[in-house]
């Protein structure tokens, strides 16, 4: 198991890994408490992306389910990995390359349920590469030879971005990955720390607040209807557990349904875990939620993130997904 983490060459997941602790702690399937509610942990990035578990969680969609979340916040993917192989959680959210460059390591990682995805709407989706307000860049290309901040290396905006450059006629090589939380980002392009960065909601609204702008849409440049994340356990969780396993993909179907047809809830819901002002909440652009995940938009992003030398192996999508 120590070879298999270490496989993974993130240094957010050293940190991870060295703090999960118990080595057998994947054999438990969480707390149960007498009334027959287990709580199960859960790995999250204060992003827009995991509006409707908090949703679901308040509506009562796990809760009915004999199911209690304890939502635990995490820089990204790459660190929640770990995490959850470890069984510091029973669940994971993470970005889709750094799943799919942990099923190349043979990182025993299965995919359980949808997570978030594109708009499919040129000019309006909700993530954007951007620059600060008066920035001379004005294109993907000019970013060649300048920092870049990201909330994990080696995740799903490195092979995005990377894209939108390669697509505007630029080297996507000569880009430099610099890493960040998101609610950090405004202020490392307002201080000239950085030139462009990885905005998803609600990073994106609070840089456009400030006058910044979007120079590129690079999860639609990947595909319009770009699986951008998705939850996960451990392939030894989800062997031991299936009726747990099943009650949690359940929930968190009709949690991504509730979603998407209940936008203003969903901003509601996004002030309680994120910095967000009050102030920009009707201005996010929200997300899509399918309930399945889009498998030609992942074999698309294996095939960037291999052609930028994140995955050596290619990986077994049929092993991944559910």
């Amino acid at each position: 198991m120590r070879r298999l983490l270490i496989g993974l060459t993130v240094s957010a997941v050293f940190v991870t890994a060295s703090a999960c602790g118990s080595s057998g702690s994947t054999e438990s399937a969480g707390e149960t408490a007498s009334d027959g509610t287990t709580t199960v942990k859960v790995g999250i990035i204060p992003i827009l992306d995991v509006a409707p578990v908090y949703l679901g969680q308040k509506k009562g969609f796990y809760s009915e389910r004999g199911l209690k979340l304890e939502l635990t916040p995490a820089q990204g993917g790459a660190a929640i990995v770990p995490g959850v192989v470890s069984g510091q959680f029973q669940f994971g959210f993470s970005n889709t390359t750094s799943l799919l460059v942990a099923q190349s390591k043979k990182v025993p990682v299965k995919v359980v349920a949808n997570g978030v995805a594109s708009t499919a709407e040129e000019g309006a989706d909700f993530m954007g590469t951007t620059v600060k307000k008066g920035s001379p860049i004005k294109s993907a290309k000019q970013l060649e030879g300048k920092k870049v901040a990201v909330n994990a290396l080696n995740n799903i905006c490195d092979t995005s971005i990377k894209e939108s450059v390669r697509k505007d006629g630029g080297d996507p090589s000569k880009l430099q990955f610099v890493e960040m939380p998101f609610d950090q980002m405004a202020a490392a392009l307002e201080n000239d720390q950085v030139a462009a960065a990885c905005t998803p909601e609600p990073a994106l609204s609070t840089v456009k607040a400030a006058g910044g702008t979007a120079i590129a849409a690079s999860f639609y440049d990947v595909d319009p209807n770009l699986t951008v994340a998705m939850y996960f356990t451990s392939q030894q969780y989800a062997q031991k557990n299936p009726e747990l396993v099943k009650k949690f993909q359940e929930a968190t179907a009709e949690s991504l349904e509730y979603a998407n047809s209940h936008p203003e809830e969903v901003r509601e819901i996004v002030a309680t875990y994120t910095k967000i002002p009050a102030t920009l909440l009707e201005k996010l652009t929200l997300p899509n939620w399918p309930a399945e995940p889009n498998r030609a938009s992942i074999e698309r992003l294996a095939e960037l993130a291999k052609e930028d030398g994140q995955l050596k192996e290619t990986p077994d999508l049929d092993a991944l997904l559910p």
